[in-house]
């Protein structure tokens, strides 16, 4: 919690994070499938129930936080989240139908099948962004061929996958030709901050969010809140 109300705070309205989801079926913000990273214990999320998680603190002392807190926490909050795994999916749209968050939620997996089954759920009004073949087709169209792709309105993609730029002129070209918003994860560093910003994307994810705001700032750019 404590890294969205810093973000919140630098005037950010939108934040990205992922969900698992705990044996009885209660979506957490969290990223790993185990516990050992971030607090030392080799044990599954999905191994306990949200009583047992929630006793739980991290290495830093935060406690792992319910979807739904963020979610009540901050009502005007746009918010970016990936299901985990396939037991997340369930839980995760649970929280946006009980909250009424769907106007404000995006998703994403780098599983199809997540993906599919969380428009399922929640319906043609929901923000998506797709897996690898969604991406490829995109890309591919970028370079003029005639690749047919889902509409979709969003793309979530690094700037580069195994040495292979990912995000060009041509993608961004591609992508806004057809209503697409280019999003990309995750800029750590100023240059290339600037880099992706002069190509046009229309986001990008970083684990430097006071950083990312100077960035802006210079650049006339910023057009949050102070």
């Amino acid at each position: 919690m404590a890294a969205f109300a810093h973000a919140v705070a630098l005037g950010y309205d939108h934040i990205e994070t992922d969900v698992q989801a705990t044996r009885d079926g209660v979506a957490v913000i969290f990223h790993d499938d185990t516990l050992e990273r971030m607090t030392g214990e080799a044990v599954r999320v999905d191994a306990l129930d949200w009583a047992d998680l929630a006793r739980r603190r991290t290495k830093g002392g935060s406690a792992i936080p319910r979807l739904d807190q963020v979610l009540e926490e901050w009502p005007d909050l746009n918010v970016n989240l990936e299901a985990k795994s396939d037991a997340a999916v369930a839980p995760l749209a649970d929280a946006i139908q009980r909250l009424a968050a769907l106007e404000r939620v995006c998703v994403g997996s780098f599983s199809a099948g997540r993906t599919a089954a969380l428009r399922a759920r929640l319906g043609q009004g929901l923000c998506w962004s797709p897996a690898q073949a969604g991406v490829l087709a995109l890309w591919l169209r970028g370079w003029g061929l005639p690749v047919r792709h889902a509409a979709f309105p969003a793309v979530q993609v690094p700037s580069s996958h195994h040495g292979i730029p990912v995000v060009t002129p041509r993608f961004v070209k591609a992508a806004h030709r057809a209503g697409i918003k280019v999003h990309v994860w995750t800029v750590d560093e100023e240059a290339e901050m600037n880099r992706l910003l002069d190509m046009g994307v229309d986001g990008l994810m970083s684990d430097r969010p006071t950083l990312l705001k100077s960035v802006l700032q210079r650049r006339g750019q910023w057009i949050l809140g102070e």
